[in-house]
């Protein structure tokens, strides 16, 4: 395993390194749930890393990079298991495609996993507010002046996505939610089951400011915290390893162990490795000691 740097405790594992290298480092079948955030092709700029899969070009060159990836997470994945990404369609503009309009990353994706065996198994819609998007991004197609000038040119707000895929074979540990207490009632149920979450906390993130560098292009976005726990809860068992390939600040690590999961993260960018670590041990204080995940 190429790694620059790692910290390996009882319930968590954090590698400074190329995800790609991570995963061939790890044990076939050996995964229980992997959720996150992947770059979104070439919207946003994480670091000047040749590796990095968000410094790309166009979308041809981001998918030649994560076409690496997709068969990795598939033979570490327990079989019956599940992975959840999020994402969203991307905005195309005038000055770097040649067109206004948006491109199906979304659908892309899940093409790629599909092409090497993985099952698409559900999505969810989770609701952003377009008057939020508006103001931050100032796109032409949201614009209330459009609608005067040209209405033609107008669309609704870009929501984002939580699509899950799921290995094929049989679950050899179901994930069962008869504990104490019935931890997933059917009032939960419900709402967990809806196509569209309309109550996620877009601001509810880990704080991120502190991660950042002067010479980071864009901001970053960590996943809301509330998207993480619905799928670690609905798709995870208590004592799970939970994965990241994408790890940035913690965000996954931090819900899984807060919520008694085992984690296993890569993050390329030195600074978002290191505020995940500091994020990791935060919540991992004072946890209850289990075996160690890897040995050196």
């Amino acid at each position: 395993m190429n790694v620059i740097d790692q910290v390996i405790q009882n319930n968590y594992a954090a590698y400074h390194s190329d995800c790609v290298d991570v995963l061939r480092g790890m044990p076939d079948n050996s995964v229980h749930y992997s959720i996150f955030s992947p770059p979104f092709a070439s919207l946003y700029t994480y670091s000047a890393s040749p590796r990095d899969m968000g410094n790309c070009a166009n979308h041809d060159e981001f998918f030649g990079q994560f076409r690496y990836l997709v068969p990795e997470l598939y033979r570490v994945m327990k079989p019956g298991r599940l992975l959840s990404f999020h994402c969203m369609l991307l905005p195309t503009s005038k000055a770097r495609d040649g067109v206004i309009g948006l491109t199906d990353f979304r659908g892309q994706l899940i093409r790629a996993f599909q092409e090497v065996g993985w099952v698409f198994h559900s999505e969810v819609v989770i609701w952003k507010d377009p008057v939020t998007a508006m103001q931050r991004t100032k796109a032409l197609g949201l614009l209330h002046k459009q609608i005067k000038k040209d209405s033609a040119m107008s669309r609704q707000g870009i929501p984002d996505y939580l699509v899950t895929m799921r290995k094929p074979g049989e679950n050899p540990e179901p994930v069962t939610h008869t504990g104490k207490g019935d931890d997933m009632p059917v009032q939960m149920w419900q709402q967990y089951a809806s196509p569209v979450w309309m109550d996620i906390d877009q601001s509810d993130t880990l704080q991120h400011r502190s991660a950042r560098e002067d010479d980071d292009e864009k901001h970053i976005c960590p996943l809301q915290l509330g998207v993480i726990r619905r799928g670690v809860k609905l798709w995870s068992n208590p004592g799970d390893i939970v994965l990241s390939p994408f790890m940035g600040i913690g965000s996954e690590g931090y819900v899984s162990l807060e919520m008694g999961r085992k984690f296993i993260g890569a993050e390329l960018k030195r600074s978002y490795f290191d505020q995940a670590v500091k994020n990791l041990a935060t919540v991992a204080h004072g946890s209850e000691r289990q075996p160690l995940l890897f040995a050196e």
